[in-house]
């Protein structure tokens, strides 16, 4: 992926460029030919009139791309219709993905700082970051960002997996988890799997790093080692926790997802 992030741009709009336009949290797409893809400037027509905001992101590959934001009952025809991005996962390529879910945070953050949360005046946009600034207090708010680990814990030649009522359909998957403020990533590691199933870990290591735009989490992912404890779920947040060898997986979250490359990398370093 070749993205260089910018908030501000020189040019002038083109025909060519990328356009990321949203409808709450589905994103309009171009089906044609049996191939999804992201619309240019000159496809959106009357589109265009409709954009409820607007914000440039930057450019990939020298292609500059922007995101808008159309009324709920809007509607389109033809080739284009509005996805969630969720199902676009393996829809659109890793790169695009990374970039609608950009987007969509910026989006998010756009329409959730409208006023101050200091003050309750409204805000405006920075001239020279992006950021909004509350015009009578001066509150400055960044697009946020909500950090949160998931761990694949080993046991020998075993991975633990567990399934959470939250999911929509059944699957397994590795433990994961928000941070806390004041919390290291480690302590969050041990606190989240304490807390989930039951048991211990040691020898946390940092792997990868992905950003998940549901709506704002940054998921950094590490591996740890058992230490110690039988497994006892918390009802709340997991139905079921067992360990499985990399030969006899349970069904698993998707592929493009953080928590199926950490499961892949778990049956890789097994082979």
């Amino acid at each position: 992926m070749s993205f260089v992030s910018s908030f501000l741009t020189a040019e002038k709009p083109s025909d060519a460029d990328w356009w990321f336009v949203f409808q709450g949290d589905a994103l309009l797409v171009i089906n044609k030919a049996g191939r999804t893809s992201i619309p240019c400037y000159t496809d959106l027509g009357d589109i265009r009139q409709n954009f409820i905001r607007s914000h440039y992101l930057g450019k990939f590959n020298g292609i500059p791309c922007y995101v808008g934001e159309v009324i709920e009952d809007f509607s389109v025809d033809g080739e284009m219709s509005f996805i969630g991005l969720r199902p676009l996962l393996g829809l659109i390529s890793d790169d695009i993905f990374l970039i609608a879910g950009r987007a969509f945070q910026i989006l998010h953050w756009d329409r959730t700082h409208q006023f101050c949360g200091r003050c309750g005046s409204l805000t405006e946009p920075k001239k020279d970051e992006r950021a909004k600034k509350c015009a009578q207090c001066g509150l400055i708010n960044y697009p946020r960002v909500s950090p949160a680990i998931i761990v694949a814990v080993i046991k020998d030649s075993e991975i633990l997996l567990a399934r959470s009522p939250r999911y929509q359909y059944s699957f397994y998957s590795v433990l994961a988890g928000f941070i806390e403020p004041g919390e290291t990533f480690e302590e969050c590691v041990r606190r989240e799997v304490r807390e989930e199933v039951g048991i211990e870990v040691e020898n946390i290591r940092y792997l990868a790093s992905q950003p998940w735009p549901f709506p704002h989490t940054l998921m950094v992912v590490f591996t740890a080692d058992y230490a110690g404890g039988e497994i006892t779920v918390d009802k709340d947040e997991i139905t079921e926790a067992r360990w499985f060898k990399a030969d006899d997986l349970p069904v698993i979250p998707r592929p493009g997802t953080i928590s199926h490359q950490l499961i892949d990398w778990f049956v890789r370093k097994g082979s």
